[in-house]
């Protein structure tokens, strides 16, 4: 069983990370989150002031756009033959399309749209220091500059929850402090963040709480040290003996 009995909830505006040896079953919980895998069981919500969404009933594209959740994948999944530039105009249209007949007709409506499309982009490229690089394709650029478009392309459409999938992956330790950092930043200024990664220093810099996964059971989930002194996660990693 891939899942089996998981819950947990997080807080609006907080970072939460998501660790455990490898086949704990963290991949498969993002996964049923984001709506690529549905569960045989369960419910998951995502409550928002105006409504509350269950997740396991929505599609990817409806998870994407109603909900407003975005994710990365462990593998980078950019549009590779696509410049910085277009990769983030193209995710901006999962909620900022404008009209067939607007665009047909050339209407200021949709120059205006188009304009602030290529604005929030052009932000975000500079935000996360990808500006330099928005004429360039995306698969020429360095594999951290490429982890970066990444991120910024699941920011540019407009997420409430943003599911990261290892981010620190492959980086350098500058890189991985500028992650952090930038982490940090979304985090305050109001995005909530649900991250997995092997990168226990970034996680123990970063999260607010940490939720550790093994078999795919749930065996802790409390504050980064909280989480650092549990007997159970200690054992899940090193194999010690617990009495």
């Amino acid at each position: 069983m891939a899942l089996d009995c998981i819950s947990f909830s997080i807080e609006k505006s907080r970072i939460a990370a998501i660790i455990g040896p490898n086949g704990a079953g963290k991949t498969s919980l993002f996964n049923c989150v984001t709506g690529f895998y549905r569960p045989t069981s369960g419910v998951i919500l995502l409550n928002r002031a105006d409504e509350e969404l269950q997740l396991q009933r929505m599609s990817q594209p409806k998870i994407a756009a109603k909900a407003r959740i975005a994710r990365s994948f462990q593998n980078i999944r950019l549009f590779g033959a696509m410049t910085c530039l277009e990769n983030l105009l193209v995710a901006q249209y999962t909620h900022r399309a404008p009209s067939a007949v607007s665009c047909l007709l050339n209407l200021p409506s949709a120059q205006a749209q188009e304009r602030a499309t290529v604005a929030r982009a052009r932000d975000l490229l500079e935000r996360f220091g990808l500006l330099g690089f928005a004429d360039q394709v995306a698969r020429t650029l360095p594999y951290g500059a490429q982890r970066r478009l990444e991120i910024a392309r699941a920011l540019a459409t407009d997420p409430v929850l943003l599911c990261l999938d290892e981010p620190a992956a492959g980086l350098n330790e500058t890189e991985s402090y500028e992650l952090a950092e930038r982490l940090s930043t979304l985090r305050d200024d109001g995005l909530t963040l649900l991250l997995i990664d092997h990168d226990m220093s970034l996680i123990m810099k970063i999260a607010d709480q940490v939720i550790v996964l093994d078999g795919g059971r749930k065996i802790a989930d409390g504050s980064p040290a909280d989480i650092q002194a549990d007997r159970r996660v200690i054992a899940a990693y090193l194999g010690e003996e617990l009495d």
